[in-house]
């Protein structure tokens, strides 16, 4: 039986971000959708919409209350590796686009090779291999700013990688991080980083006020508008007190790259003209195949993961704060990605000051475009 609108009616997933016990603390979490007890829910979302209802009023500077897709095996590699004996339903399988060396089973095998504790958080640390795989970054946010991110890989569903393959961070070459399998960066839609700072935050002096819950609405167009077409553009809107937000219209300034214009959508020109506008020498995005690389990826279908997590490498100034913190690139363009000072985020701090912080997803839905918000729209 097929159906043109799936709803996960009164769905929710409230992540605590520490839970405390006699013996126990926990810090952060992560899960995903599952269709059965061994398997993860595969979503195809080329020409549809995907829509959910999000409260971030109770995450503060330093958090990421993050909604994203990846494109994990169905069975999370159970079939594909014979030393995996655990599968989707204890949460193998994962990756994503920083092609992370934190994962403790990787291709059913302890990734316990040059493995180094981590010096802030003793629950984690890194091994040699990391897991990459095309990441959606549907939603990232706190109640001070947000993005949503397209990045992609030159790979095809999960890959394990090690070496420069990984993408890792050498301090001997600056281009490194640029010549892994997956474009770590993104193409990341932040109105912040262009001088729209009332578009989103806390307060009724915000379009968006993120102190009260809100619909988030996600657009997979395609050239031809079929689920065939190539993928050519990703659109957003929000809804709040019935209420029907675009996303706001940027202006970049004429480049080396393009004529410039107005964006409130991500599309290939909108990232190449981004990139430039920043002065950010590498498109990552444009090097692993852009919006028509990301919707094969689509079609080959990927796992929702809903996570909440703080940062022990960039206390997530990448997100909500100036990053880079070096003064002297302060006022360059998209330096400022949220109000935030540069001094918040540190794990020590906020797993102290923030410990009953929480986000809540809900009332997940997904159908072609424009039908999951109908009532709201005029």
């Amino acid at each position: 039986m097929t159906m043109d609108f799936i709803t996960v009616n009164e769905y929710m997933k409230k992540l605590q971000r520490l839970g405390s016990g006699e013996t126990l603390t926990n810090v952060g979490s992560r899960v995903y959708m599952m269709n059965s007890d061994d398997k993860y829910e595969m979503f195809y979302l080329k020409n549809k919409e995907f829509t959910f209802d999000v409260d971030t009023s109770q995450l503060p500077c330093g958090l990421n209350g993050a909604l994203y897709f990846v494109e994990m095996a169905e069975d999370g590699g159970m079939a594909d590796y014979e030393g995996n004996n655990a599968g989707a339903k204890y949460g193998t399988g994962y990756c994503d686009a920083q092609c992370p060396h934190d994962l403790k089973f990787i291709n059913g095998e302890a990734n316990v090779m040059d493995w180094v504790p981590s010096d802030t958080d003793p629950n984690s640390g890194t091994g040699h291999f990391g897991t990459c795989c095309f990441e959606l970054d549907i939603w990232e946010a706190n109640a001070v700013s947000q993005a949503y991110t397209p990045h992609t890989c030159s790979t095809v569903g999960q890959v394990r990688c090690e070496g420069a393959e990984c993408g890792d961070i050498d301090d001997s070459n600056p281009d490194s991080r640029y010549q892994g399998l997956c474009d770590k960066d993104g193409c990341d839609f932040n109105p912040y980083r262009y001088k729209d700072e009332n578009f989103y935050g806390e307060g009724s002096n915000f379009a968006v006020d993120s102190s009260k819950p809100m619909t988030v609405v996600t657009q997979f167009v395609t050239s031809d508008g079929t689920d065939d077409g190539d993928l050519i553009d990703i659109k957003r809107v929000y809804i709040q007190d019935g209420k029907v937000f675009e996303q706001p219209s940027v202006n970049i300034p004429k480049n080396d790259v393009g004529a410039g214009g107005s964006f409130n959508s991500i599309t290939d020109d909108f990232c190449a003209q981004s990139r430039a506008y920043f002065g950010e020498p590498h498109d990552g995005f444009k090097d692993h195949g852009g919006m028509k690389a990301m919707g094969e990826s689509m079609a080959r279908g990927q796992v929702l993961v809903m996570s909440m997590w703080d940062d022990h490498y960039a206390h997530m100034l990448w997100l909500d704060s100036n990053y880079p913190t070096d003064p002297a690139v302060a006022m360059n363009p998209g330096v400022a990605r949220g109000s935030c000072g540069i001094e918040t985020g540190d794990p020590q701090d906020v797993e102290v000051s923030a410990v009953n912080s929480s986000v809540t997803y809900s009332n997940i839905k997904v159908g072609p475009i424009g039908s999951t918000y109908a009532a709201y729209k005029k």
